[in-house]
């Protein structure tokens, strides 16, 4: 029969979180903070200069609702696991601005998710339909080119097309970098309370 757990061991259970929360929470984090990185940083660059432009508008209208809905799943399943092991009323200020920052995230996420990413795909597709009702959408690379800037002079319709897309682009891309700051921010606290590697 086994004796009474010392009371060191019990005190260290209550306060800190069993190894598959940490694994758990490790996983949920990177995962999200290298698709972020890979997509805005990498895949975005390379495909925006190498393929038409129609084409990499189809891409990303494709990818970016699982890439806006992965991102949201990490943000909210990162926040859960953090407030599993941080109970509110043992909270430091640290633990108090992970829980903001994790919040944060959260917000721009599902902000993207739901609305400006949704907005912008949706506009993307209007302006290649217009756009290849004119013979236009295979030139190689997102700088407008001359004929797109001729057809918005005649066409306020793609005008204002053009002009709700890049709005709520440069919402959605200020999202997504917010949301890489904010994991990036997350990473970093939990690199600082490695005692090792």
């Amino acid at each position: 029969m086994e004796g009474p757990v010392p009371i060191q061991d019990a005190m260290a259970s209550d306060t800190e979180p069993s190894n598959t929360i940490k694994v758990l929470h490790m996983l949920f984090l990177s995962t999200s903070w290298g698709m972020q990185v890979w997509v805005t940083f990498v895949a975005g660059f390379v495909m925006s200069r190498h393929l038409p432009r129609h084409t990499f508008g189809s891409i990303q209208r494709e990818l970016f609702p699982y890439y806006f809905h992965i991102s949201s799943t990490c943000a909210f399943l990162n926040l859960t696991l953090f407030a599993m092991s941080h109970p509110s009323e043992r909270l430091s200020k640290e633990h108090m601005s992970q829980t903001i920052i994790f919040l944060v995230c959260i917000a721009a996420s599902v902000l993207n998710t739901q609305w400006f990413g949704q907005v912008a795909s949706d506009a993307v597709a209007e302006l290649q339909l217009v756009e290849s009702s004119h013979g236009l959408g295979q030139e190689l690379g997102l700088a407008a080119s001359e004929p797109h800037r001729q057809l918005r002079a005649p066409s306020p319709s793609h005008g204002q097309l053009a002009r709700s897309f890049a709005l709520h682009h440069a919402l959605s891309s200020l999202c997504n970098l917010l949301c890489i700051v904010c994991n990036g921010l997350s990473l970093q606290h939990l690199a600082a309370q490695l005692s090792a590697l």
